[in-house]
């Protein structure tokens, strides 16, 4: 097992709770890539139940291999993925599609249906996997779209008609319609001003915590690592070179991580300050922390 993989600590503990964390995504050994080029080389990480995972990497590093991995949307050449505490190399159909149920995804940009209206939207992965009338999925698709902040009469507007901001959550509302114990979440603040990235960070820790959400969050946003990150994991060298809270993130020694935690364009870090991120009750600074203290650039894109 690779040594960077991070163990279960007093600093996890602090976030999780005192007991052993339920890992609701195991991987190990994994090797993955497109045709004859390898991206992922023998990598090995966790998702604990509970917690926002972001993560880092500079461009190829292989962010999105492992999330499309993961998914079963890229096949692996080796390792294993476990996802609920089941072997996907080993589920039956019948067990895979209970699975992907339980998972919901945004992908970057929001990737929304340009054809169809908001509500129509939210009501692809309904009509995939549930037999619903469709009035009991309209209800369903209002009350996801009202879940992420979004104005009833926007449910019957298309993609072209809204807002960046708007178009995020939009696309969270389509990976919520579910009710998903685990999101993925690609990019999600990209392309939003500091304030708009500030109050979608909020909503990804509000949405966390009230639905008790797993959350696998690619982000190159320094502000989003801080504010609402129980953990960060940084591939590298197509491995995860290093997992942990933030503090495990700015003590590495490691080239890449020192350039990007460290770096021109990284917010100034106050050690004082770490305990009054998203995820202890300051999401209402978040707006005002990327104003002072940084407005999330991408240092690796």
């Amino acid at each position: 097992m690779s040594e960077a993989l991070s163990t279960f600590g007093p600093a996890d503990a602090g976030v999780l709770g005192s007991a052993a964390p339920d890992v609701v995504i195991r991987v190990r050994d994994l090797v993955a890539g497109f045709g004859d080029k390898i991206i992922m080389k023998g990598l090995d990480l966790d998702v604990y139940r509970g917690e926002v995972l972001g993560v880092v990497g500079g461009s190829g590093t292989g962010k999105s291999v492992l999330t499309r991995t993961i998914l079963g949307l890229l096949p692996k050449r080796s390792g294993r993925i476990e996802v609920f505490g089941a072997d996907l190399d080993e589920v039956s159909e019948r067990e895979y599609d209970s699975i992907e149920r339980r998972i919901g995804v945004m992908f970057q940009q929001g990737a929304l249906f340009s054809g169809l209206t908001v509500k129509q939207n939210v009501q692809v992965p309904m009509r995939e996997h549930l037999d619903l009338s469709p009035r009991l999925a309209d209800e369903l698709a209002m009350l996801k779209i009202e879940l992420v902040g979004l104005a009833l009469d926007a449910a019957d507007k298309y993609p072209s008609e809204l807002s960046g901001g708007m178009i995020k959550r939009a696309a969270m509302a389509r990976a919520l319609a579910l009710d998903p114990e685990l999101v993925f979440l690609d990019e999600p603040t990209s392309g939003l001003d500091p304030i708009g990235a500030a109050e979608f960070d909020e909503l990804i820790g509000t949405l966390q915590k009230t639905l008790g959400l797993t959350v696998f969050m690619v982000t190159h946003d320094l502000d989003s690592l801080y504010s609402i990150c129980d953990r960060i994991a940084a591939l590298a060298e197509g491995k995860v070179i290093a997992a942990g809270p933030i503090e495990t993130m700015l003590a590495s020694g490691h080239p890449w991580l020192k350039a990007y935690f460290h770096g021109k364009r990284a917010r100034q870090f106050d050690p004082e300050n770490v305990a009054c991120r998203a995820k202890a009750g300051a999401t209402g600074h978040l707006g005002e922390a990327r104003l002072n203290g940084g407005a999330g650039f991408d240092n690796a894109s």
